[in-house]
């Protein structure tokens, strides 16, 4: 997602990394191909929908350090039907990319966060596109109960379905900095749940949280390893304009990842991770527009992956090597 924050272009990024030589871990590009039999590109979708901690159900304010039109496609109008937002985007991506199958991905907010019978209503209007396989949506772990889980399970039986929680740390004193709104017991539990309902799990994850330190961040990668996960997305902290942790960080600054300091804790988090879980990203990429800190002047995503590539080769290692079985308990 570079300028025009598409998931697109991420896979751009992969193609590009992909063409160089095979990544020391397995990817998201891949894992998706082996469940598809193709490429398959996600179509972002906006379904309308809000989060409980912004309309009080849980707390207001949101999390400290999120800004939904940081990650949010620009030529999204959530005015716009589902429908007319997934035929966009199929033949928008067809064009560019010549893609033949997709996911419409529900990201902003909570996707999951709505009457069952409304989400059933608008999950099944982007799956009425026929090049339409399936579903990735983002939500919270306290936005999962039974009814939810119910219809996510019916419709696995017939489309994909992913699921990706947004776990952000897995230390309840920073999730009550960031003002999460629940806490590390809750993501557990929300797996648990998951678990055998024919839903892919995915989960999104910030390293640099401010009060965190090296060894917790490894100690997640172990954590990280212990849930049920089909695939992460690893994300370095990024402080965006118009949020609560903006102002934390103009009024007394944190440490945030150099360049060169990212690609060292990736790749030992790498190391450390259970060699089955599809690494969806390895680095934030907020949009330039929006973005306080950190400005490392690179093309994230492809500088990066290359970045990590290069030092687990040096290194002679690659994902699940430093992998233990047993994790941190927390």
């Amino acid at each position: 997602m570079l300028s025009s924050w598409d998931d697109s272009d991420l896979t751009a990024s992969y193609l590009w990394c992909m063409k160089k030589r095979n990544k020391p871990y397995f990817d998201y590009y891949n894992y998706l191909k082996n469940a598809f039999g193709d490429v398959t590109y996600k179509v972002s979708v906006d379904g309308g929908f809000t989060c409980p901690n912004i309309d009080g159900h849980v707390t207001t304010g949101g999390c400290t350090y999120c800004n939904n039109r940081s990650f949010v496609p620009k030529y999204l109008d959530r005015k716009t039907s589902i429908r007319n937002q997934v035929s966009h985007g199929v033949q928008s991506q067809k064009e560019r990319y010549g893609a033949k199958k997709f996911l419409a991905y529900f990201q902003a907010y909570s996707n999951t966060y709505a009457p069952v019978e409304i989400l059933e209503e608008r999950y099944k209007e982007a799956l009425e596109h026929p090049d339409v396989h399936g579903l990735v949506l983002g939500t919270r772990a306290d936005c999962l109960d039974e009814p939810v889980l119910s219809l996510l399970e019916s419709i696995s039986k017939e489309y994909y379905v992913a699921v990706e929680v947004g776990i952000e740390s897995v230390f309840d004193q920073t999730l009550k900095r960031i003002n999460r709104g629940h806490d590390y017991q809750a993501v557990k539990k929300a797996f648990s749940d998951l678990e055998g309902r024919g839903v892919h799990l995915g989960a999104h994850l910030i390293l640099g949280l401010p009060g965190e330190n090296h060894t917790m961040w490894l100690d997640t990668a172990a954590e990280m390893s212990a849930l049920p996960l089909d695939y992460l997305k690893i994300h370095h902290l990024q402080v965006v304009r118009g949020t609560q942790l903006e102002k934390e960080y103009h009024n007394d600054p944190f440490p945030l990842f150099s360049f060169e300091e990212w690609i060292d804790l990736a790749c030992n988090f790498i190391a450390r991770l259970r060699p089955d879980i599809a690494i969806a990203r390895v680095c934030g990429s907020a949009p330039a527009h929006l973005l306080t800190a950190p400005k490392w002047g690179r093309k994230k995503h492809p500088e990066v992956i290359s970045g990590i590539m290069d030092e687990m080769d040096k290194r002679g290692w690659k994902q699940g090597d430093l992998y233990q079985e047993s994790p941190v308990r927390l």
